[in-house]
C-alpha cells in the first residue's frame, strides 16, 4: 500500500522547530549551521521540505540536534546578547522559546515536561500585562497559560506536546505579522459567543439570558440590578472622568430551534435551522468583553452596561430604563447593527442620535485602532433611537458583524465582532468621549 505524504508549507514546519528560511542565509550562525544539518541528515534541500512528513522532520532534527556542537544542556545563555541553543533545548520548546524571545519575552530556561509534566518556561524579566496577554491570546484549544512571578506554564495534556508545535507557530505568526494577533484574539472571544448563542430567549422570556448575563457581570461590575421591566442594569468605576453607556438587547427575534447546531466556516456562524440569534448575541458578547479588559485600558470615568428586554418588538425594555439611573450618561454606545464598520447615528437620517462630531469620534477611534475604514451612517431603528429621543443622551448604534438577522440564513462573522470590541476599547482607552 503506497503512503501519501500530505505537504506541509515550509514555514510551517520550520517555525513549529524554531526557525526560519532566512537562517540558511547565515550559516556561520547556530540557526542556519543547525537547519543546515538538518536538512542533511533528512537528505533534502529547503524547497524539498514540504515533500516529508512531519515526522519524519522531527526524527532529522533529533539526529542534527545530537551530533551539534552546542554549548550543552547546563550552559545560561543571555538571548539578548547571544543566540539560543536550539540543539540544546527541549525539541518542543524550541520553536515556543525562539519566538518568545523575538517578541522581547526573554527565557533563560525551559522544560516541555518530558510528556509527565506540564511545560514552563522561566523569565529573565516579570512579563508585562501586554505580554501576558499575548501569550495568553496564542494558545491553542486545548491549552492555557498562566504565570507565577516570572515563571511561564502551559496547562495542557503533557502527553499531547504537538500542542506546543502549535502554539509555536502561532507565536511566529505574529513575529512575521503582529496584525495576526487579533485573529487569535477573535478566535478565544468566539468561544464567548458561542455560549450566548446556545441560550434561547425570544422576546418577554429572556429569563435564562438574564441569569447569564448576570454571572458573567457579577464577576467585574461594581454595582448590579435588574430593573422593574428586567433590563440588566450594571456599572463599573474607573475614574472620576464622564459616564459612558455601552447597552445590546437580551431577546432574539423568534425562538431558537432546540436540536439546531451552531456551523463553523471559517469566521462566519450560522445555524443548522431557524434563526442565529446573533442579533443581538453578539452585541452582547462585545459588551461583555469590554466589560472585562476595561481595566486594562486607560479609561477614566464610570461605565454603565444596560442589557434590554423586549427590544424585538418595539424598544420596550429601553423605553423602561430608569431616568435617574441614567442622568449622569454623556455618551452611549449600543451595539446592534448588522454587517460591519458602520456607526450609526440617526435613524433614516430623519431622527438624529447624535450630533455628527459625536459619530467622528468612532471614526477617529477606528482610524486609531488601524480600522479606517469605520464611516457615519443612517440606519434603523433601535435602542440608540430611544436613548437619544426619550433621555437625551448622545448614541450611536455599531455593527455588530452579523447579516439576514430574523431568518434561517442569518451569519454572523465573529472577527468583525470582534473588531467593534478593538474599536470602542480604542475610544475608551483615549478617553474620546467627554
Amino acid at each position: 500500500m503506497n503512503t501519501v505524504t500530505v505537504a506541509v508549507p515550509v514555514n510551517t514546519l520550520l517555525s513549529r522547530y524554531g526557525f526560519r528560511a532566512s537562517d540558511l542565509e547565515t550559516p556561520d550562525s547556530s540557526y542556519g549551521a543547525l537547519l543546515d544539518r538538518a536538512l542533511n541528515a533528512a537528505g533534502i534541500g529547503l524547497d524539498e521540505l514540504p515533500l516529508i512528513s512531519e515526522k519524519d522532520w522531527r526524527l532529522a532534527l533529533r539526529e542534527a540536534r545530537d551530533r551539534f556542537d552546542g554549548p550543552g544542556g547546563e550552559t545560561l545563555v543571555d538571548p539578548r546578547r547571544n543566540p539560543l541553543p536550539l540543539s540544546s533545548i527541549d525539541l518542543y520548546m524550541a520553536g515556543v522559546v525562539r519566538w518568545m524571545n523575538e517578541l522581547g519575552i526573554h527565557t533563560y530556561s525551559c522544560c516541555d515536561g518530558h510528556g509527565e509534566r506540564l511545560p514552563h518556561a522561566n523569565l529573565i524579566l516579570y512579563p508585562s500585562p501586554r505580554q501576558k496577554h499575548l501569550l495568553q491570546a496564542c494558545a491553542p484549544e486545548g491549552m492555557s497559560m498562566r504565570t507565577q512571578g516570572r515563571r511561564v506554564q502551559w496547562e495542557m495534556n503533557p502527553a499531547e506536546p504537538e500542542r506546543l508545535l502549535e502554539y509555536a507557530e502561532r507565536l511566529y505568526c505574529i513575529v512575521s505579522e503582529p496584525a495576526t494577533l487579533v485573529r487569535y484574539e477573535a478566535d478565544r472571544f468566539a468561544a464567548g459567543l458561542v455560549e450566548l448563542l446556545e441560550i434561547p430567549g425570544e422576546s418577554g422570556a429572556e429569563e435564562r439570558i438574564r441569569r447569564a448575563a448576570i454571572s458573567k457581570l457579577r464577576r467585574c461590575v461594581d454595582d448590579l440590578f435588574v430593573d422593574r421591566a428586567g433590563n440588566v442594569c450594571a456599572t463599573i468605576l474607573c475614574g472620576e472622568g464622564p459616564t459612558v453607556l455601552l447597552s445590546a438587547h437580551m431577546d432574539v427575534y423568534s425562538e431558537i430551534e432546540p436540536e439546531r447546531r451552531i456551523v463553523r466556516n471559517g469566521t462566519v456562524l450560522s445555524s443548522s435551522e431557524g434563526i442565529l440569534g446573533a442579533d443581538d448575541r453578539a452585541g452582547m458578547a462585545v459588551v461583555l468583553e469590554l466589560c472585562r479588559r476595561v481595566h486594562r485600558t486607560n479609561f477614566n470615568g464610570t461605565l454603565k452596561v444596560a442589557f434590554t428586554v423586549r427590544e424585538e418588538i418595539g424598544l420596550v425594555g429601553s423605553q423602561a430604563l430608569d431616568a435617574d439611573w441614567l442622568g449622569d450618561v454623556r455618551g452611549a454606545i449600543v451595539v446592534d447593527r448588522r454587517g460591519t464598520r458602520d456607526i450609526v447615528t440617526s435613524c433614516g437620517g430623519v431622527i438624529l442620535f447624535c450630533s455628527e462630531a459625536y459619530g467622528r469620534i468612532f471614526e477617529a477611534a477606528g482610524a486609531l485602532a488601524g480600522m479606517p475604514d469605520w464611516r457615519v451612517t443612517p440606519g434603523g431603528s433601535s435602542d440608540a433611537k430611544v436613548l437619544a429621543t426619550e433621555f437625551g443622551i448622545p448614541s450611536v448604534n455599531l455593527s455588530a458583524g452579523y447579516r439576514h438577522e430574523h431568518t434561517s440564513s442569518e451569519t454572523v462573522d465573529y472577527l468583525a465582532t470582534y473588531q467593534t470590541v478593538k474599536l470602542i476599547e480604542s475610544a475608551l482607552h483615549r478617553n474620546m468621549i467627554r
